[in-house]
Formats: C-alpha cells, structure tokens, sequence
C-alpha cells in the first residue's frame, strides 16, 4: 500500500471537511465491496491451488492414504484431510 497526499488527489472542500476529524494521522480508505477480488485472483494463485486440491481429491476417492497424499504434496496429513472432507 502506498502513500499519497491527500492534496493531491481530493478536492479542496473535502480535505477540509476530513480535517474535522483527523489531522496529520494516516488514514486508511478502502476500495467499494465491488472492487474487491478474492485472494490469488490475480496472481492466478488461487486456481493453481483449487486445481491441486481437485487432484488430491480425486486421488483421495481412487483410495490413495490420506498419509501418501501428504507426503506427495508436502503437507500436513491435518491440511489433507481439510481437503478431502471439505463439503461443496
């Protein structure tokens, strides 16, 4: 998150209004609920993981141990069986 000036960006009027209430703090405004995107949506993070997770099941259904799994993907056993009993 970067920083900038108010002055540069607001109207005048309002950076007057806004210092009714606070002064010389740094304050936050975040983006409309509209704008906000899941997280990795970006990245393409989240589907990489959502396609792993498809895979684990589907081996997990074909009956491969939740412990082979595990050590197959470098996670926890814990972390697996989120995965495999996640109800969607």
């Amino acid at each position: 998150m970067k920083y900038v000036k108010a002055e540069s960006v607001l109207p005048q009027s309002l950076v007057k209004e806004i210092q009714k209430y606070v002064q010389g703090e740094t304050l936050y405004i975040p983006k409309p609920k509209a704008e906000h995107r899941k997280w990795g949506s970006r990245s393409g993070s989240r589907r990489i993981i959502d396609e792993r997770n498809a895979k684990i099941k589907t081996a997990f259904s074909n009956g491969k141990p939740i412990q082979e799994l595990a050590c197959e993907y470098y996670l926890s056993s814990e972390t697996i069986k989120k995965i495999v009993y996640k109800k969607h």
